[in-house]
């Protein structure tokens, strides 16, 4: 998810028996679930339920704690968008094409064709 999906997550949209973030608003206009790992699931156990959002951050403060940490980390060039890249790729070895577009959030196949 991108980090605005993700800071805007609230819980009404966690479904953690179904594993399923649902997200109604999206980039592209179109709803979508996403699927939760089993680690994501332990992890949002954790956290506290009394606001309406999941996590009590918004998109700037994410952005500037991701740079203290790639900072502190001495990590030159990385976005917080590049894990979503890496996480994409990792799961075009385990999803067919059709299956990985559709939980990504992609309308059209050839958005996931890389150019080289």
């Amino acid at each position: 998810m991108p980090a605005g999906e993700i800071v805007g997550l609230e819980w009404s949209r966690v479904d953690t028996d179904l594993r399923v973030a649902g997200l109604p608003i999206t980039k592209n206009r179109t709803a979508r679930e996403v699927p939760l790992s089993t680690a994501a699931i332990d992890r949002l156990s954790k956290l506290n339920r009394d606001s309406k959002t999941c996590f009590d951050i918004n998109g700037a403060q994410l952005g500037a704690l991701f740079r203290k940490m790639t900072d502190s980390a001495k990590i030159d060039n990385l976005r917080f968008h590049n894990s979503r890249h890496e996480a994409i790729t990792r799961l075009a070895r385990k999803l067919d094409i059709l299956s990985l577009v559709r939980m990504v959030g992609h309308k059209f196949i050839k958005t996931r064709r890389r150019q080289n």
